[in-house]
């Protein structure tokens, strides 16, 4: 296992990307002091139930995220109510979700 991090300033302070990577697979996360960005293996649903903002990025087999230097450029898909009251919405740009989150 392999564990990578990475800090992106935004206009409303820092957040921290995590990289976790097995043979094969990966987990990425960009987290703030508001909430959290992810790839599609967290349940934002679940998240909700202990008060966490989260919010899903596009990522697919295909086309993952694979990189911290990638992600910003990932739009959302998915919010759940704790980040849409952050105003995090599905379509917007991973780089502007973060000011909100920092």
């Amino acid at each position: 296992m392999e564990i990578t991090t990475k800090i992106f300033q935004t206009k409303k302070g820092l957040v921290e990307g995590i990289k976790t990577k097995w043979e094969g697979f990966s987990i990425l996360l960009v987290t703030g002091s508001k909430g959290f960005l992810a790839c599609p293996a967290i349940d934002i649903d679940a998240c909700q139930g202990y008060g966490a903002a989260a919010a899903i990025v596009e990522s697919t087999p295909d086309n993952p995220i694979s990189t911290l230097d990638r992600f910003p450029n990932r739009k959302v898909t998915k919010a759940n109510a704790k980040a849409q009251a952050l105003g995090i919405k599905a379509g917007m740009n991973a780089s502007d979700a973060f000011e909100l989150i920092a």
